[in-house]
């Protein structure tokens, strides 16, 4: 049995479980600290009373202050950055905890959720020949997106933005700080970027972006081999997902291959659901674990018991009221297409599937996000009011995630069993049986081997902004959960 109301519950009362407010000594004469404003006060008290790593943050317990207001409130009156406070307070930040993140716009946030932002729709990887000069190589355009009706498409290699060149200095700002582009687009030519001329003009737009992206069957030396190409975990999505296996189903699909090369992430409610249907509705068995900071584990355990926060497979996919039966392929093995953008949600259901079926990973080793998160709003009353004063919202981690089995901490990410890189060189349209990575997983199903496809590229890659953001793994209300 699945629960998650218990994150909501926090969520609605955060500061209410273990913090009791610190009272002034009546008998001090020093002069009273002024209150630190509503929104520090929401950080601190959020990451007091939830986040995963707590104890390793001395300004986050109530002994650092003892137990004085004053302490606290002159404390907090130090930032009027509300950003910086919150990154101050995390533990490690950047390595041990690289996921945790805040916004100043909930609403915006809970969009993002649901695959709403507003964007170009094309998705891309920057990367490097030399110390310098950098370029964007597209990996997919979102159909129907602005990209899409400019003409951009997969394998287009971007050097310049509204005339200036990307450099390592400045392809964050220009790739992320404008609505308005035009791409300057070229080849590559060796370690050489020429330009081809042709150029790109493109305005962001508010767009859903589907999760399915392509799913197919083929058949391949007499066997039906079903492919799916699935970039995020959207609950909006589980219907849709679940009528694309009834059609894998329909067509006597005897393996499956689940490309999750850019999926970074998404609602874990939606990974169950999925690993259901490549696995089976078998309720009785235990996908994934639970573990919480020591305050909130003990309040848990005590009240719920040890084992109330496991999450099961299930047997039926739950909006509101109705309840759709879950189709499913009862696979005894699944081929799994990975990157170091296979996170989070992804990972957890690649680990969680691990102990009970034969799970075949090919690429590259994911990113290595076992921790989820929840949305912390302020919460200013039981009935679940939100601040009317601000928007801010955090969304900081709050457990790690572990398989039936106890295994976690792959802080390193998980190792793929047959590797294979996607090359800059060669990204060949996604879903033709030719694609490099698709070729090598199609091979390992019918026992022949093919990785030639694959061409070392030379290039470096480098960061993407707001990964922590991208990869989340979150829970949603309660209502949608609860049996």
């Amino acid at each position: 049995m699945r629960r998650y109301s218990f994150l909501i519950i926090i969520a609605f009362s955060v500061g209410s479980l273990f913090f009791t407010g610190c009272e002034k000594d009546p008998e001090s004469n020093s002069p009273a600290i002024e209150k630190a404003n509503e929104i520090n006060t929401f950080i601190w008290k959020g990451l007091h009373d939830v986040y995963l790593w707590n104890k390793n943050v001395p300004a986050l317990t109530n002994t650092y202050y003892e137990n004085n207001e004053d302490s606290l409130n002159s404390f907090l009156n130090k930032y009027t950055d509300h950003e910086a406070l919150f990154y101050d307070l995390l533990y490690d930040y950047g390595k041990t905890d690289k996921f945790s993140w805040i916004v100043d716009d909930y609403e915006v946030l809970e969009k993002e959720f649901q695959g709403i932002s507003k964007t170009f729709g094309y998705n891309f990887m920057p990367a490097s020949f030399d110390s310098n000069l950098v370029f964007a190589y597209v990996r997919y355009v979102v159909k129907g997106s602005p990209a899409a009706l400019a003409g951009l498409k997969r394998g287009d290699y971007i050097t310049k933005i509204n005339g200036t060149q990307l450099t390592i200095q400045n392809y964050r700002d220009l790739l992320f700080g404008t609505e308005n582009q035009t791409a300057t687009l070229a080849d590559i030519v060796e370690k050489t970027m020429v330009p081809n001329g042709r150029t790109i003009n493109m305005t962001a737009a508010e767009l859903t972006e589907n999760p399915i992206y392509l799913d197919t069957v083929y058949n391949v030396n007499s066997q039906k081999i079903g492919y799916l190409i699935y970039n995020s975990f959207i609950s909006n999505y589980d219907i849709q997902l679940n009528n694309v296996f009834q059609k894998f189903k329909s067509a006597g699909v005897s393996k499956l291959i689940l490309d999750l090369r850019y999926n970074l992430g998404g609602s874990l409610e939606s990974s169950t659901y999925l690993a259901s249907m490549i696995y089976g509705p078998q309720t009785s068995k235990v996908f994934l674990k639970t573990k919480f900071n020591d305050l909130m584990q003990s309040y848990y355990d005590q009240k719920f018991g040890a084992n109330y926060f496991d999450v099961n497979f299930d047997s039926e996919i739950t909006k509101g009221s109705t309840k759709t039966p879950i189709n499913s392929l009862n696979m005894s093995d699944v081929y799994i297409i990975t990157s170091n953008h296979t996170a989070s949600a992804s990972e957890s259901l690649i680990n969680g599937l691990k102990p009970y079926m034969n799970v075949i990973t090919v690429g590259t080793r994911t990113l290595g996000k076992y921790v989820g998160s929840i949305t912390v709003k302020d919460i200013i009353d039981n009935k679940g009011t939100v601040n009317p004063h601000h928007k801010w919202a955090m969304q900081p981690i709050v457990l790690k995630v572990a398989n039936s089995a106890g295994a976690s901490d792959y802080v390193n990410g998980l190792a793929p069993q047959i590797e294979i890189a996607e090359s800059v060189r060669n990204l060949s349209t996604l879903g033709d049986l030719n694609e490099p990575l698709l070729k090598t997983a199609v091979s390992a199903i019918t026992g022949t081997t093919s990785k030639s496809a694959a061409i070392p590229d030379g290039a470096q890659r480098l960061d993407l902004p707001d990964i922590a953001r991208k990869s989340d793994m979150y829970f949603q209300q309660p209502e949608k959960f609860m049996k």
